[in-house]
């Protein structure tokens, strides 16, 4: 019988909330008023949307 595999010890990442994606507000003109805003990748995470937990 084959031996089962642990599973690693991971988290939401706190910064996306397990998403990975998270949004930056756009800024336009010299006094740099809000326009809207644009999502990105989590550079918490790179996306996966979990970090490894700290034992």
């Amino acid at each position: 019988m084959a031996r089962k595999t642990a599973k690693p010890n991971v988290k939401q990442c706190p910064a996306c909330h397990g998403t990975g994606e998270v949004s930056r507000p756009v800024r336009v003109g010299r006094k740099r008023r809000r326009v809207g805003e644009q999502t990105g990748v989590c550079l918490g995470c790179l996306g996966a949307g979990e970090i490894p937990a700290d034992d």
